[in-house]
């Protein structure tokens, strides 16, 4: 089990006891998409599934579909006498401060969020920065063109961080490189619109890019397919992607969110909670990229090679990767 490094802890251990299986009840509230989504929910829930393996502990679960669902499923969730809630995304923050604040006898967890305030609260922030350099790395050593997209999903500062870490990998590796950019859309829908992630691919294909790299949650189905289907590289998010178009995926950015969901039910139930911020970086294998016997004719051992001396450089502080929402701008142009 990962063991997270805890920054900016705002109080002591939430008092909590060991509880039994019998007594201990945990529950998660996807976001748009899905738990099958094949990117940021399905990594949560792999974590989830881990747990109940592990356990034998059933996770009481609900999957938003709409934004007006959130609130009310978080609340319905400690009604029915869930000991810890957790939400998925930064789009639940307001959400989840405002039930945490109504429950203060239980302890809630969130991922993509690090600025809400509540003690009964953990939230996982991830340097996505660092991670999708490395996929940067690789999209630049992949490409033939000498010209590789990346594709958002919805247009916000968490998104901007993605692609300004695929960008510095990628300029860092190939100077004359050309990154092309698109966002999906400015509204929630744009994380699960398959249809829209395909057209922008194309429209990059058509502009010389030969690798593509998404973080659009189920939007980025349709940009791996609609590569694929061009015939060039795709790389994925979140989780391992390789499957969703086998031999057309480079390699995907691993944000093990599946860690934070496990880890938040395991110390819950074994009187460990911590409220506070849980920083996941590559130091932390918080995030990393997928490297294994799939995509091995693709991601060659050079390239791999390449990878790791950049990943270690980074984890040495030798390599600072700029993180876009620390001040809301790239200091590398596409």
């Amino acid at each position: 089990m990962l063991k997270p490094f805890l920054a900016g802890l705002v109080g002591a251990a939430v008092a909590v006891s060991c509880a039994s299986a019998q007594d201990f009840k945990p529950a998660v509230v996807f976001d748009l998409g899905g738990k099958f989504d094949k990117s940021f929910n399905e990594g949560v829930w792999n974590g989830v599934k881990r747990f109940m393996d592990e356990t034998g502990v059933e996770v009481m679960e609900f999957e938003v579909t709409n934004e007006a669902q959130r609130e009310q499923a978080l609340s319905r969730m400690a009604q029915r006498g869930a000991t810890i809630v957790l939400g998925v995304g930064f789009s639940q923050a307001d959400a989840i401060a405002k039930v945490a604040q109504e429950n203060p006898d239980k302890m809630f967890a969130i991922v993509d969020v690090s600025w809400l305030d509540e003690p009964n609260l953990r939230q996982y922030t991830f340097k996505e920065h660092e991670g999708s350099y490395l996929v940067g790395v690789a999209a630049a050593e992949a490409s033939e063109s000498g010209t590789v997209g990346f594709v958002g999903g919805m247009d916000v500062p968490l998104i901007r961080k993605f692609a300004c870490g695929f960008v510095q990998g990628v300029k860092a590796t190939n100077p004359d490189a050309t990154v092309l950019e698109n966002m999906t859309g400015t509204t929630p829908a744009a994380w699960s619109d398959p249809a829209k992630g395909a057209e922008l691919a194309r429209s990059q294909i058509d502009r010389g890019a030969d690798v593509i790299y998404h973080a659009a949650g189920g939007t980025g189905i349709g940009v791996i397919r609609a590569t694929a289907d061009q015939g060039k590289l795709a790389i994925g998010v979140d989780s391992d992607q390789y499957d969703v178009a086998p031999g057309s995926v480079l390699t995907s950015m691993l944000k093990r969110v599946d860690n934070a969901a496990y880890d938040s039910f395991m110390d819950a139930m074994n009187g460990e909670f911590t409220p506070g911020v849980v920083v996941l970086g590559l130091d932390q294998n918080g995030v990393d990229y997928v490297a294994d016997e799939q995509n091995a004719d693709l991601l060659t051992e050079d390239m791999r090679a390449k990878m790791e001396a950049a990943k270690e450089k980074i984890i040495a502080g030798e390599i600072e990767v700029h993180d876009y929402e620390s001040d809301m701008s790239c200091p590398v142009e596409g």
